[in-house]
């Protein structure tokens, strides 16, 4: 079935052919029409299955009937979890909006950056994509009113409510109208999700898109295992061993991801950090560098890596395990993309070893262990 068939507006679709959206992906295909006639929705579907389209096209054509509202009332307001997905939802919005007759300003508003800025650009908004702790700062400060608001969107509610946003987002919950349109979406459909879920929708039309298992034939699986304190050097051996221009380090928190980086820089090797207490200008500066070789390492923490998207990533190197196998998977996926093969390195410690064979066992492949005792 085409865009054309779905409903939306004629300038849209000449958009969609514009940038080369050709055929709907299954989400889109579902949620479009849902939104269009202003249902509430609920889906369940991984990150690049096409939802941010499915729900900014039919907002976008639905807007265009219901623009005028006062100042610093926007009519939608999309919540995320993190800077990075903000600003990309913003820049999709902004996209298709080009092509509208009619003007549709989008901001989005984070933490980690000056509020003053945001504050005056409040100015005219239509849609709000933000951060939950960002949002009640400018609700605070009058700087912006959700009395008007007539699409709540909830974009990767999992992981809003894995990182303590509930209480936040409840608080925003009640400061809009009772009378919305209400569209979340998520990877999962966890118990928390499932409360929200009761309460928030009112006879949603629930999309789930199973996920394709996620293909790890191109990547190279090693594992070594390595004392936590010997983990430093093993980790310089094998980026001069390898002559590593571009790898990703991956850290469980953002201390250890700053604790690398020093040990790194100590031993001559360029490394930046990449973490959520980074300001907004510094990580998007550093993922620039290292996406165009200019840095050789980057340390990230689970959180920030969602925004990393390289095609010919070399290597990936796990300096710890992340606490489930789904983020293994996904940690290790950074690499083997696009027809090129990738190596995805582990340094697992003795505390660590059965924590790695659950890994193995949930993802269905075993991998290569060495003991890292008389390599350096």
């Amino acid at each position: 079935m085409p865009f054309t068939s779905l409903g939306l507006s004629p300038a849209l679709l000449k958009a969609l052919v514009n940038q080369n959206f050709t055929v709907p992906t299954p989400i889109q295909l579902t949620a479009i029409p849902a939104i269009l006639n202003k249902k509430d929705v609920l889906g369940i579907a991984k990150t690049g299955s096409g939802k941010t389209a499915s729900y900014v096209l039919p907002l976008l054509t639905n807007l265009q009937q219901s623009l005028g509202v006062k100042n610093r009332h926007a009519n939608v307001l999309v919540l995320v979890p993190t800077r990075e997905l903000a600003q990309q939802v913003k820049d999709v919005f902004q996209s298709f909006s080009k092509a509208l007759p009619e003007s549709i300003k989008t901001l989005a508003v984070y933490g980690g950056v000056s509020i003053n800025p945001q504050m005056m650009a409040l100015q005219g908004v239509n849609v709000l994509v933000a951060t939950p702790g960002r949002l009640l700062e400018l609700v605070d400060s009058n700087a912006v009113h959700l009395s008007s608001i007539e699409t709540l969107v909830l974009d990767e509610a999992d992981k809003m409510l894995n990182l303590g946003f509930k209480e936040e987002v409840n608080k925003i919950i009640a400061l809009l109208p009772e009378k919305r349109q209400n569209i979340l979406f998520s990877a999962t459909l966890s118990s928390d999700l499932q409360n929200i879920n009761q309460v928030l929708l009112h006879e949603p039309v629930v999309i789930k898109i199973e996920a394709e298992e996620e293909s790890l034939d191109l990547i190279n699986q090693v594992a070594y295992i390595v004392s936590d304190e010997k983990k430093g050097p093993f980790l310089r051996y094998l980026i001069k061993h390898h002559e590593m221009k571009q790898v990703l380090v991956f850290a469980s928190s953002v201390h250890l991801a700053e604790a690398i980086v020093n040990k790194l820089r100590k031993n001559n090797i360029d490394a930046r950090p990449m973490h959520s207490k980074k300001s907004q200008g510094n990580r998007s500066d550093t993922l620039a560098l290292f996406k165009t070789g200019k840095i050789k390492v980057l340390v990230a923490t689970d959180l920030m890596a969602r925004g990393i998207d390289i095609n010919f990533l070399p290597f990936v190197i796990n300096y710890d395990l992340p606490r489930s196998p789904k983020d293994y998977v996904h940690r290790i996926g950074r690499t083997g993309r696009a027809d090129s093969p990738g190596d995805a390195i582990s340094l697992v410690s003795q505390n660590e070893l059965h924590h790695f064979e659950v890994i193995q066992k949930k993802m269905g492949k075993k991998v290569n262990l060495i003991d890292s005792e008389n390599m350096l």
